[in-house]
């Protein structure tokens, strides 16, 4: 299971061998989708790190920013640049924007708190007469829906913010 993540990172070796081909497949796959403008472009970008969270097991990789592939773009759209040489912008850019998907603390914290904090709620619900019907939810259930809830709240929350301090 470890072998799918060293195609995508490390130096010398069976890893690099391994990484020339995986971005050659790549690199094929993105050659033969019709592009006809950026939006286009920037769908099969997407496509690409889609095909390679579904491919390999355990941890998901970040796609780039919107603004880095638009410049790859311009890059690629260039009439001065050749054919021979889109790939290996486009396997440097790869290289370059290929990155773990971080877990922040916040996510960290509130997958620890959220299903203890999910039992008290329940519990104490239970004893209000309005909120009977939580008796009829069974703990298997409620719990990791809770959680699920929770962590969404928290990140949806977080892009909230970042979106707020970013256009400020």
């Amino acid at each position: 299971m470890g072998m799918g993540m060293s195609f995508m990172g490390g130096s010398g070796g069976l890893a690099s061998q391994s990484l020339t081909v995986v971005m050659g497949a790549l690199f094929d796959q993105f050659v033969e989708k019709d592009i006809k403008d950026f939006d286009d472009f920037h769908i099969a970008i997407l496509d690409i790190f889609n095909t390679i969270n579904m491919a390999l097991p355990g941890k998901h990789y970040d796609a780039p920013q919107q603004k880095e592939i638009k410049v790859l773009y311009e890059q690629w759209t260039n009439n001065k640049i050749k054919e021979e040489d889109k790939k290996k912008i486009f396997t440097d850019f790869m290289n370059k924007n290929v990155n773990l998907s971080k877990v922040d603390q916040s996510m960290v914290i509130t997958g620890a708190v959220a299903p203890p904090a999910a039992m008290v709620i329940k519990r104490s619900g239970q004893s209000l007469p309005h909120l009977t019907a939580m008796k009829a939810i069974p703990d298997v259930v409620f719990v990791p829906t809770a959680t699920i809830l929770a962590l969404i709240v928290v990140k949806v929350s977080k892009r909230m913010l970042m979106k707020k301090v970013a256009s400020s």
